[in-house]
């Protein structure tokens, strides 16, 4: 059965190289003229060994701290605003950095997803990006309450995505059953695209909606 119809997502070199083929296959939507005044940031899709020892393939995902401006304790991918000069890639890597202490480089990068308008004024570039097996987290109490180890078949199941709506948009609000709780966009959405393109579907997410509370 072809790679990305099971639920065996192996943590080895050909698994690097499955993922790294389905990110190359991924053609990324061209430049929105709409899009040009938002803020650029970008974030990290991290893959590295699950927590337990099954050999899959798992992704970070972080809690951010209670005591953040914006957004604290939200679920997030580890990420944040571009400084100035700096690309996506390297603002993603960046962030990896120092919000969970992974030391990775542009050798690292596997692809690059769709950008995501944010309804807070961003437009956020996902960069998927593969840990070496001797990286560790290590999260920055400053940013990160906890980072957690998401297998990738546990965002595979059909019943793991769920669509609804809200009174103050016409788009659809993406919603994912992701470790024990509901995630919302734009980090589902994000999620969500890289699930797609794991499946070698050309999914495009920048419509989806998130709820009102992430709209400041």
């Amino acid at each position: 059965m072809p790679y990305g119809m099971t639920m065996d997502y192996p943590f080895d070199q050909a698994g690097r190289v499955v993922v790294a083929a389905r990110c190359a296959a991924f053609r990324r939507l061209p430049e929105d003229e709409a899009t040009r005044g938002l803020k650029r940031a970008a974030v990290a899709i991290v893959l590295m060994a699950a927590a337990e020892p099954s050999g899959e393939t798992a992704f970070v995902l972080t809690r951010r701290a209670a005591g953040l401006r914006s957004h604290g304790g939200q679920w997030a991918l580890p990420g944040g605003r571009c400084d100035k000069g700096e690309t996506p890639v390297e603002a993603a890597l960046r962030e990896a950095h120092e919000e969970i202490g992974l030391r990775l480089d542009e050798g690292n990068v596997l692809g690059v997803l769709d950008d995501y308008p944010t309804r807070s004024g961003y437009l956020v570039t996902p960069v998927v990006v593969w840990a070496g097996e001797n990286q560790h987290i290590e999260p920055n109490p400053q940013e990160v309450a906890s980072a957690h180890r998401i297998p990738l078949a546990a965002i595979m199941a059909p019943d793991v995505v769920d669509f609804t709506t809200i009174p103050e948009s016409r788009r659809q609000v993406i919603r994912m059953a992701i470790a024990g709780d509901i995630i919302h966009a734009p980090t589902a959405a994000l999620i969500y695209q890289f699930r797609e393109v794991l499946a070698g579907r050309s999914t495009r997410v920048a419509d989806l909606e998130q709820p009102l509370f992430a709209w400041r």
